[in-house]
């Protein structure tokens, strides 16, 4: 083949095709479709206590009003829940029950745990978590405690199943 032949030539160079997404390979930049609104994933964070390790993407609705957050875990079976950030005042060392709205709440485990930060969570990076999680009477409600440095975050949470949620690669 001759070198114009090789500079004109009329090959494909086709790109590799983003990986099949699921809820524990999720990157930032990827959109997330759940309960009918579109939400960006703008952060992403790996918790690791031990050699247990979940995760848990920031979520961004479209529009930039909105923020939630997706829970991942893989135990016996893929665990997924929705969590939202909420105001309630709480200390260390992290109570056995906490009342929300009317709703007890009980602490079912209680860890440290050492983060990877990506994207919005980048900052996290290298950080170590207290954490606590706890849970309703049903089992159908929850409440998670992150301490970050003095600050302890609550967020308010329920479980949701894979199906429900639609995953578009944002990248390869």
């Amino acid at each position: 083949m001759g070198l114009f032949s090789k500079l004109f030539s009329k090959k494909k160079q086709s790109a590799p095709a983003p990986k099949e997404r699921n809820a524990l390979n999720i990157k930032v930049g990827d959109i997330i479709t759940y309960d009918l609104r579109d939400y960006e994933v703008v952060g992403k964070i790996t918790y690791r206590d031990g050699s247990y390790e979940w995760l848990s993407y920031q979520l961004l609705e479209d529009g930039g009003h909105n923020t939630i957050w997706l829970a991942a875990e893989m135990d016996d079976e893929l665990e997924l829940g929705i969590y939202k950030r909420i105001q309630l005042p709480v200390s260390t060392p992290y109570p056995k029950k906490l009342v929300h709205e009317g709703k007890a709440y009980y602490l079912e485990e209680e860890g440290t745990a050492r983060v990877l930060g990506e994207g919005r969570s980048k900052n996290l990076q290298g950080m170590e978590t207290h954490y606590g999680d706890y849970e309703d009477d049903e089992g159908e409600s929850f409440l998670s405690l992150e301490s970050w440095g003095t600050e302890i975050e609550v967020s308010i949470g329920y479980s949701i199943e894979p199906y429900e949620l639609k995953i578009i690669a944002g990248s390869i």
